[in-house]
């Protein structure tokens, strides 16, 4: 243990920020530990929000990630409300509430927030979904929707649809892409995954942009398309994407290009470190700087800036991993894939509605995705994680 680090500071009540405080008590950290969160909820899990949550099977204390008498237990200074709005790298302070809070070591876990159209801006009707309110909003104004316009048809905004189906609330589901899902997964499974949303009833206006929207009185009335037509609803959900929340580190120095700048050891500077959403690290495996908003990727990277903060000096270099529920059908994937990327099926088949693919690039395999195949895609793992050549791994 590094022993100038006696006073660890994380900004970011979520899944990375807390982990992190776990983490670092399991270590043998005995210092002060302070996890200061934007929102009034304690630390929760975000996979249920467009799934459990939103369909009514979980209640939202279900979705707490530790138990409230843990925080005590465990030394945690849990600050709700307390969103930070600077840092000082120089003086190693973080700004809350007008005052000045010491570390010894930083942890930036603040994530992403969700990208908005431009005439949103204090429209009723009009959600995004991301934090457990959103949520609660969104399903009310959803279930007494005649029809829900979902924008943007990636893992959000797909999920999203499937649990209204579930829910048999009327969805539109609209993107300038002409299937669900194609920058990351390929036209074969995204034309796979928009046969499987039409056949639950999904009306998709796909490959058609969003030009704009009507009101009346300060509320949504419908969304208007690229190609002249209008798609009636009085409740609208924008699921375009998100950016990095570091709005509060502008003037710090640090490199907040495209998140915030880490070398493989999740460093961003002296005593300042990053992980989850919002963190761009170098992937020694890969040869370049990444940035990851799964789940699994949260956790993990603040496991390893943790440990970085009490003096390993083990690279970071994960395979990734993200899944998606979407009706009956359960995707999971490792590694990295893209549209461009070479595709093939090795295990059982699309028309079977179980089967497991590798993508590849360079001669070499990236990624993998199961379909409905849990069993099998832990086989196919191994391959990513070696970038196994793809002669030997897949037909040509």
């Amino acid at each position: 243990m590094t022993a100038a680090v006696r006073r660890v500071v994380i900004v970011g009540g979520g899944a990375a920020g807390l982990t992190a405080a776990e983490s670092l008590r399991a270590d043998g950290f005995d210092g002060e530990l302070t996890l200061l969160g934007a929102e009034p909820h304690r630390p929760y899990d975000r996979p249920p929000l467009s799934k459990q949550l939103l369909a009514g099977a979980w209640a939202p204390d279900r979705l707490e990630l530790l138990a409230g008498h843990r925080y005590d237990e465990l030394g945690i200074d849990w600050r709700p409300s307390s969103a930070a709005t600077a840092v000082s790298v120089a003086d190693r302070t973080v700004r809350v509430a007008g005052a000045d809070v010491p570390y010894d070591a930083l942890l930036v876990a603040t994530g992403v927030r969700p990208r908005t159209l431009p005439e949103t801006a204090g429209l009723a009707g009009v959600h995004v979904l991301r934090t457990l309110d959103d949520t609660v909003a969104f399903q009310s104004a959803a279930r007494s929707a005649a029809r829900v316009v979902v924008v943007g048809a990636g893992f959000l905004g797909a999920e999203t649809a499937a649990t209204l189906r579930g829910l048999d609330v009327a969805v539109t589901l609209v993107d300038p892409a002409p299937a669900p899902l194609l920058r990351q997964v390929g036209p074969v499974v995204a034309g796979l995954l928009a046969r499987l949303h039409a056949e639950h009833g999904v009306q998709l206006r796909l490959g058609t942009g969003v030009a704009g929207l009507t009101s009346d009185a300060g509320r949504v009335t419908g969304v208007r398309l690229d190609d002249g037509t209008t798609v009636a609803a009085s409740c609208v959900l924008v699921a375009i994407g998100s950016v990095p929340a570091t709005d509060w580190l502008a003037g710090s120095g640090l490199d907040l290009a495209d998140g915030v700048g880490c070398d493989d050891r999740c460093r961003a500077a002296p005593g300042v470190f990053a992980a989850g959403d919002v963190a761009r690290w170098f992937h020694r495996g890969r040869g370049e700087s990444v940035r990851i908003e799964h789940r699994t990727n949260a956790t993990e990277q603040a496991m390893a800036a943790s440990r970085a903060m009490l003096g390993a000096d083990d690279p970071y270099q994960p395979v990734p991993y993200v899944w998606s529920d979407q009706y009956e059908v359960k995707l999971q994937v490792y590694g990295r894939l893209t549209g461009t990327d070479r595709f093939a099926v090795v295990s059982g088949s699309p028309e079977d509605g179980r089967f497991v693919a590798l993508y590849g690039s360079d001669g070499r395999v990236t990624g993998a995705l199961g379909w409905r195949s849990a069993r099998e895609l832990l086989r196919a793992r191994a391959l990513v994680a070696e970038a196994a050549p793809w002669p030997d791994a897949a037909p040509p």
